[in-house]
């Protein structure tokens, strides 16, 4: 098969979809690989690396979207990249289509098998290919918001931590998967008053085992949430619905009650953000206010450091990848697990909480494949 790997193009992301160690996998197993031209550079790869494990380095996308078979990427392909799509061929990326309608509506006409990392699923229903980034945000999120609270940036102008007898901020964070966790034990490290507001009393107990003390967990209905927000000088956004739109937990009503200088790092946004009042961002204009709240909504955050996101999602992605390189459709039908992460094929919906957020026909996988 021929792998292809083209240059991320999302403004401000320098993820790369494979590592050389993968390529190399993939090239002794009889594989093509076709790396564009400084594809890894942002991650510190250089080219000379990737030809060393045995890929051929193009100077352009285009022929790699004309040839592959295969193209592994990070994040969702542009409406250039899109129109390149063909029918016969396979991506593998990040998606999110429940939000993206243009999006879907391109992979739908362009008749490819589109694979999303972020509805795979393993043996325990987990999300294994979202999990590693969603780590790197949640660790990023109150780095970030002990950044904007700042006074500079619109910010209350308080640190994250107490300093004597001036108390820590009081950090709000929704949802306890992965993004939550990791936002709570690094914002707990930097001694913040953390609370993390969840669904289930089953999660409640899991968050006190894994915390103690150290982090008040709630099982919260959105009227308490929308009641803890008004106390909180740091809101993180990590609901997560897998495949579809996350839930509007806070309504514009709520964010113009809150604290002037709060800070909403909105992680969800991705799936369409939590908050009524949450747009998508990127790295160079990372922010906005609305009513005296900072909002911050960056879709692509674990590209800020995007050395660790790269090694960290490659080590999850690498076992798929060398899977479907030996057989997409053979692949799809064994691997349950991997088959859930099917999105689109053959002009196609077939992943049924996109079809519904998006409100079209959902066709079975199996049914397709």
């Amino acid at each position: 098969m021929l792998v292809g790997i083209p240059r991320e193009i999302k403004p401000e992301e320098y993820r790369v979809g494979l590592v050389p160690a993968t390529v190399r996998e993939l090239v002794d197993r009889g594989h093509r690989v076709e790396v564009e031209k400084r594809a890894g550079e942002g991650a510190g790869i250089s080219d000379a690396e990737y030809a060393a494990a045995g890929a051929e380095i193009l100077g352009a996308p285009e022929p790699i979207f004309a040839r592959a078979d295969l193209i592994v990427k990070v994040k969702e392909p542009l409406a250039s990249e899109r129109r390149q799509l063909r029918r016969g061929q396979t991506i593998f990326t990040y998606l999110h289509l429940a939000p993206d309608r243009a999006q879907a509506e391109d992979l739908l006409r362009s008749g490819v098998t589109a694979i999303a990392y972020e509805t795979v699923t393993d043996t325990a229903g987990r999300l294994p290919l979202l999990a590693p980034m969603s780590k790197v945000a949640g660790r990023m999120a109150p780095q970030v918001a002990a950044n904007l609270l700042q006074h500079f940036y619109g910010g209350r102008g308080i640190l994250l931590g107490p300093i004597d007898r001036v108390p820590p901020a009081s950090v709000l964070i929704l949802g306890g998967g992965a993004v939550g966790t990791s936002a709570a034990e690094v914002a707990v490290g930097m001694g913040a008053d953390v609370t993390v507001a969840v669904r289930s009393a089953a999660t409640v107990e899991q968050l006190t085992r894994h915390f103690g003390e150290r982090v008040r967990a709630v099982a919260a209905d959105r009227r308490t949430i929308e009641e803890l927000c008004l106390t909180a000088d740091v809101v993180i956004g990590a609901v997560l619905v897998p495949g579809a739109a996350a839930p509007k937990l806070i309504s514009a009503k709520t964010i113009a009650a809150m604290k002037r200088g709060a800070v909403l790092v909105d992680v969800s946004i991705d799936q369409g953000g939590c908050s009524e009042t949450s747009q998508p961002t990127t790295h160079d204009r990372p922010i906005y206010v609305v009513d005296g709240v900072v909002h911050y909504c960056v879709a692509n955050m674990p590209g800020a450091v995007p050395c660790t996101s790269t090694f960290a999602l490659n080590d999850a992605t690498r076992p798929f990848v060398l899977a479907l390189a030996d057989g997409v459709l053979r692949t799809l039908r064994e691997d349950a697990g991997l088959r859930d992460g099917l999105n689109v094929h053959d002009g196609r919906i077939t992943c049924r909480p996109v079809a519904d957020a998006l409100g079209l026909p959902y066709v079975s996988p199996l049914e397709l494949l």
